[in-house]
Formats: C-alpha cells, structure tokens, sequence
C-alpha cells in the first residue's frame, strides 16, 4: 500500500470509487432514495475540482488503484473520507486517518472536525471523536442523517 497526494487525473477514478462505496458500504444505513440523493453530489463538478486544488487530498494505492482517500480542508476539516467496498477492514481507513490528522497537528490545528454518515460513525467513535450534533439534511427532497464530529488535538 502506498500512499500520495491527488492530482486532477485522478478525480474520475475517485468519483467512481465513491459512488460504488456508498452504494454497497451504506446500504443497511440508508434505503436507495437516500442513496441516490447522496451520490448526486457528484453532479457539481466544481466542488470536486475545488476539493482537488483547495484541499490536503490522500490517496492511499494498492496496484496502481485507488482504494481509499480523505480530504482535509482548511487543515481541520474533514470533507471526504472513503475506502474501496472491496477493500474494507484492511486498516486503509486507520492509516489515511492518521495521516490526516498529522497533516492537521502539523496545521496546528486544535481539534479536527467531520460529518460523518451513520455508517462511518462507528469508526469515528474508536478514533475519539464526540458527536456534537444530529443532522436532518435535505438533498433532492430527501432526508439524510449525519452527524457533526470533533475530536481534540
């Protein structure tokens, strides 16, 4: 497993990567409309190409295939985190996490923060994050639940 930063070539593979992720990974956490409205995100191109050239974006590579990324925007945010639904509990999630949040003590950051889908909450609790809040987001008319995260640096 290697690990590197992305470029813009890579953002096709990861909006594919992210798409089939939530469809098989969420699948007992979300029913299908929910689903479909979360990965409509994929519709607003120019956010992924802010997330490429604004945030701190890893890629963690087996084979020459993305099988995991998380962002870090502003040095304290979480914005995408998501592992490969063929390459779940191989520690890929563990390891970009550490690396993002050396990425923001070397930001001098003081706490980290994420939303966190029902599905990834369980992980974002053994990483030490407190829930802040429940969310009720409305996308396509669609009600989505997360969770507003933080954890102390």
């Amino acid at each position: 497993m290697n690990f590197r930063k992305a470029t813009i070539s890579d953002l096709q593979e990861m909006q594919e990567m992210y798409i089939e992720t939530i469809k098989w990974v969420c699948k007992s956490d979300y029913n299908p409309l929910q689903i479909n409205a979360w990965i409509s995100s994929l519709d607003d191109t120019e956010r992924w190409l802010k997330v490429i050239h604004s945030q701190f974006v890893l890629l963690a590579i087996n084979d020459n295939k993305i099988v995991g990324y998380g962002t870090l925007k502003d040095g304290n945010y979480i914005d995408f985190f998501c592992v490969h639904k063929d390459f779940q509990r191989q520690k890929i999630a563990d390891n970009i996490f550490n690396q993002l949040e050396a990425e923001a003590i070397r930001e001098r950051s003081k706490t980290i923060t994420a939303d966190v889908s029902i599905t990834a909450k369980p992980f974002f609790d053994k990483k030490g994050f407190a829930v802040k809040a429940k969310q009720k987001n409305i996308r396509l008319g669609v009600e989505l639940i997360n969770f507003k995260m933080e954890k102390e640096l």
